[in-house]
């Protein structure tokens, strides 16, 4: 059974509670999901009907998945670490609900998952450009195709590493350990989801949390008491949403 954006975020998903076959069922009834592999498959078969020759589809499957990382990196680490967006009341809200929340409450999978109008455009832009560039119409249907489908890896391996579950396979477990960090050590650090590459070569990895000193701000992303009273506008709207789920 499929549930709209309102029934789902109306139900409660706290991945330390649940289980990995509660999490697959979450997963997939979660409609940014959903739109992810409607549009994948879509743009699938525009790559399939407009496709001349394959090996500049093949390029450009091999090659999305590790630009793609680059982008989120740098999207994570300057855009959603970045104090900027809470200072002013036109992107406070924004901010919060895109990392802020996920900070304060990692456990959470309402605000785990990215957003459609946050998510999806960011997606399109870097792949079909390159991809169009490279292998016109079919190009730019693969790319996206396979930007889309990296999203839903992406978003699948961020909930499994915080859900209860010790996964099997080492890979995972190692990127578990190294995201956890990110959230309970240092966030200065470790901005890679399923891939570290970037923060190896941008100096900002990690290995465990004995070589980093334990950030002050590992949960409010700077955003403390003193920040609050000059910039008011996340705190005012922690306070209407809790009143608003409260009894």
């Amino acid at each position: 059974m499929f549930l709209s954006s309102k029934s789902w975020k109306s139900q409660k998903h706290h991945l330390d509670r649940m289980t990995l076959s509660d999490l697959v069922v979450s997963y997939f009834n979660y409609p940014a999901i959903q739109v992810y592999f409607f549009l994948a498959i879509i743009s699938a078969v525009v790559a399939v009907l407009w496709m001349e020759t394959p090996w500049p589809l093949v390029l450009l499957i091999c090659t999305v998945p590790f630009f793609y990382a680059l982008v989120w990196y740098l999207l994570h680490r300057f855009l959603l670490h970045g104090r900027f967006l809470y200072k002013s009341p036109r992107t406070a809200a924004l901010w919060k609900r895109v990392h802020y929340d996920h900070h304060q409450d990692p456990n959470d999978l309402r605000v785990l998952f990215g957003a459609l109008p946050t998510t999806l455009p960011p997606v399109i832009i870097t792949t079909t450009l390159p991809g169009w560039w490279i292998g016109g119409i079919a190009g730019c249907a693969t790319a996206l195709t396979t930007g889309l489908l990296t999203t839903c890896f992406y978003e699948f391996c961020h909930c499994i590493q915080h859900l209860n579950y010790n996964p099997k396979l080492r890979w995972i477990r190692r990127m578990k350990k190294l995201h956890l960090s990110h959230h309970f050590h240092s966030e200065k650090g470790n901005y890679g989801i399923t891939n570290f590459f970037w923060d190896k070569l941008f100096a900002t990895f990690y290995k465990s949390p004995e070589e980093v000193s334990r950030s002050e701000t590992v949960f409010n992303l700077g955003y403390s008491k003193s920040e609050s009273e000059k910039y008011p506008w996340v705190t005012e709207l922690s306070a209407r949403i809790a009143s608003k789920d409260s009894p």
